[in-house]
């Protein structure tokens, strides 16, 4: 009978096979080669292949310290922005011989702090954190155990780690700055919650600093976007206001860019004469016609700088070396929602 899961081959059997010694075997997966005379190493690496054997990482990082394994926290692994640096971080791992192990909370604390004693349990040799609560008394224990630690997107307060994410004052001001170049003057921010968010707060209170400095007329509506009719009456009203200033709406993220967009096709309004301009660049972004104006995140370079990070961290061996903040810059993709 055909089992789907054949029998692993031990590092015995490749000895035997390769008439070496277990010890030999060992140093040639354990990063010793140089130990070994060529010849031997390739006797090793056939009866390797011939046998279909393949070292037991976690193990091996048991023995030696070091387990090879980067753990990722993600708040909703749903988001198209955690799926893209999610990639960026996993190529970043592979490219320098690690392996990514990622949680998703699903935007549950309590999930978060069990995920986080799992990973910690598994010895990553370090974590990036994508944080849905407030875990900060359990992070900074991580950090204070020398696991390097980077929050990616989120800050927290009372957590000494390095920071990666958006700018997001200036991606507001870049928002701001082209939909009043296209003559827009009433603006609608929409927003998910922002409490437990702190991009989503940074760019609730730079909209409002940035509205009243160029002297726009806006407004702010944040709700979860599970129930579309609260969203839908927000912007029905907004739209429906006394004079005929031209009205636009900024969404925060892509959620909310993608919640606005449903909103408006129910409402009939015409994209352009209405504006919408969103944060975070999405594929149907540029589908739905007359094609919505995004803010590109460059989440690739995001994702991989998260992972310099801990690299750095790691090799800095200090517990006291400052943390880094690494903030990155939106780009503007036009398209003909915000062109009137």
């Amino acid at each position: 009978m055909t089992t789907l899961f054949p029998r692993r081959a031990t590092i015995l059997e490749v000895a035997r096979a390769a008439g070496a010694s277990k010890t030999s075997v060992s140093r040639y997966f354990g990063g010793e080669r140089e130990r070994l005379s060529r010849e031997l190493q390739g006797r090793i690496a056939e009866a390797a292949r011939r046998l279909g054997y393949r070292p037991n990482q976690m193990a091996r990082g048991l023995k030696g310290g070091r387990s090879r394994l980067i753990g990722m926290l993600v708040a909703d692994i749903r988001n198209p922005f955690s799926v893209a640096v999610m990639h960026g971080v996993e190529q970043a791992c592979r490219e320098q011989g690690l392996s990514l192990l990622v949680c998703n909370t699903d935007n549950d604390p309590a999930q978060e702090r069990d995920h986080l004693a799992l990973l910690a349990s598994y010895r990553v040799e370090g974590l990036v954190v994508n944080a849905a609560g407030s875990p900060d008394r359990e992070l900074q224990g991580l950090v204070e155990q020398g696991i390097p630690l980077v929050l990616l997107d989120r800050e927290l307060g009372e957590v000494d780690a390095e920071v990666v994410g958006l700018d997001n004052a200036r991606a507001v001001d870049l928002a701001l700055d082209h939909l009043q170049g296209q003559g827009y003057r009433e603006l609608l921010y929409v927003s998910e919650p922002p409490e437990l968010a702190s991009p989503r707060q940074a760019r609730l209170s730079r909209f409002r600093q940035g509205i009243e400095a160029r002297d726009l007329d806006g407004t702010a509506h944040c709700q979860a976007l599970g129930d579309s009719e609260p969203l839908q009456r927000a912007i029905a009203d907004f739209l429906a206001r006394p004079g005929e200033a031209p009205r636009a709406l900024l969404c925060g993220n892509g959620n909310a860019t993608l919640a606005a967009t449903r909103a408006l096709q129910a409402l009939d309004a015409r994209l352009g004469e209405t504006g919408l301009l969103g944060i975070d660049e999405l594929d149907w972004c540029s589908l739905v016609a007359p094609g919505i104006t995004t803010l590109a995140q460059p989440t690739e370079a995001i994702g991989r700088a998260a992972v310099e990070c801990l690299m750095h961290r790691r090799e800095a061996g200090d517990p006291t070396t400052p943390a880094r903040r690494v903030h990155f810059q939106a780009r503007l993709i036009p398209r003909g929602s915000t062109r009137r």
